[in-house]
């Protein structure tokens, strides 16, 4: 399903929600979804994540202490969320867009990500490439559909902070990017083969702005 013109919708068809609002609908939302998995599409390339210790440790410059927190205070919690994920037969399923030469904050979320999928989330990536054909205009938005119920557009600042959501209900709207995200992570590399022979070795990335 690589047309854009399928996978297009106008903002004002949604509802738009505040942050809070958002996080609260998103986990309503997820709470109530049995037997039926779940998808995310990352597409951003820098995204400001305040509140992490790993993150605050990697825009501070250390980079090892970065990498020793999202070990340490990741592994109990993601294996957790998998567990519970497998108990309601709802699997959450992240494809995340990856373009090169990796930007920094990229290069740490690449190995955040490596961790959830040591602890058993399904995460793959898909180069940029695979979307040149859908992003003449603009990049994809970044998408979440949950259970097949609800479609969520997260909104972000210029900047990266998390700025909300659009919420969606329309069924044709989910099944189309639904079938699209799926397409996209049948056809990435998983995310442990993927940050074990292209960023492993990479040297630490020097925060945005230095």
């Amino acid at each position: 399903m690589r047309d854009r013109g399928a996978l297009g919708f106008e903002e004002q068809q949604g509802h738009r929600l505040p942050r809070d609002d958002y996080r609260r609908d998103f986990r309503q939302s997820d709470e109530k979804i049995t037997g039926r998995d779940s998808w995310k599409f990352e597409r951003r390339q820098h995204f400001e994540e305040p509140g992490s210790p790993s993150w605050e440790a990697f825009r501070s410059g250390e980079w090892s202490e970065a990498l020793r927190l999202m070990a340490e205070g990741g592994t109990t919690y993601w294996s957790e969320v998998a567990q519970e994920d497998r108990a309601r037969g709802s699997v959450f399923h992240r494809v995340r867009v990856v373009e090169e030469p990796l930007t920094p904050y990229l290069q740490w979320e690449l190995n955040s990500l490596r961790v959830q999928a040591e602890c058993g989330l399904p995460i793959r990536v898909v180069g940029g490439g695979a979307l040149k054909a859908l992003e003449a205009a603009a990049p994809l938005p970044e998408i979440v559909v949950l259970g097949g119920r609800v479609l969520y557009e997260v909104v972000y600042t210029e900047a990266g902070v998390l700025d909300g959501g659009i919420r969606f209900a329309d069924p044709g709207l989910i099944g189309r990017w639904e079938g699209f995200i799926k397409e996209l992570y049948e056809d990435g590399e998983d995310i442990i083969a993927y940050v074990d022979r292209h960023v492993a070795q990479l040297p630490p990335p020097r925060p945005e702005g230095e």
